[in-house]
């Protein structure tokens, strides 16, 4: 059986990718909002409201909760590249998935909001020299995490949270 956690498997760091790899991330992160916008595409309110897994996000909490790590991610960037290796903030997710903004927002305002920072966040990827993609930002968690294997979490927490949903709309015929 597949593990409903994980539909595109879990996150693996293939090392320092090389220009068309990094070209293909950022390209992937900038297909996110389409994706996300397509893979929840005439759900009902219901269905926005049913967990992709037992246990598991509603719909509606994962499309919000996509541009709140992406919003974290890019603020990563723009202190990684500003500042010698900041300390970063991290952030309950869990949490953020409960407030009120996650139930009482409409999902369309979480999408204009991604489509605009991935606007923003691929125009900042794009303009990248390799000795700036060598920066990095200390997690509290994990350590110094540089901006290539960052990019390549990212491109991965797009397609990884798309497929939540669209792997739900297989297993219930939507």
């Amino acid at each position: 059986m597949t593990d409903l956690r994980y539909p595109v498997g879990k996150f693996e760091y293939q090392g320092t990718p090389n220009e068309a790899q990094r070209s293909a991330l950022i390209q992937q992160i900038a297909d996110t909002p389409h994706d996300l916008r397509s893979a929840i595409a005439a759900l009902s309110e219901t269905q926005l409201d049913t967990p992709y897994r037992p246990g598991g996000w509603t719909v509606r909490q994962v499309v919000h909760h996509v541009p709140d790590s992406h919003m974290n991610s890019y603020v990563r960037f723009k202190l990684a590249l500003t500042e010698e290796e900041p300390t970063i903030k991290t952030y309950a997710e869990d949490r953020w998935a409960e407030l009120a903004d996650t139930s009482t927002t409409p999902i369309d305002v979480s999408l204009t909001l991604l489509e605009s920072l991935h606007d923003r966040w691929v125009r900042l990827l794009r303009s990248l020299t390799p000795e700036q993609w060598k920066r990095t930002f200390r997690h509290p968690d994990l350590g110094p995490m540089n901006l290539e294997k960052t990019l390549a979490l990212y491109a991965w927490h797009g397609r990884h949270h798309v497929a939540h949903i669209t792997e739900l709309r297989k297993r219930m015929a939507w």
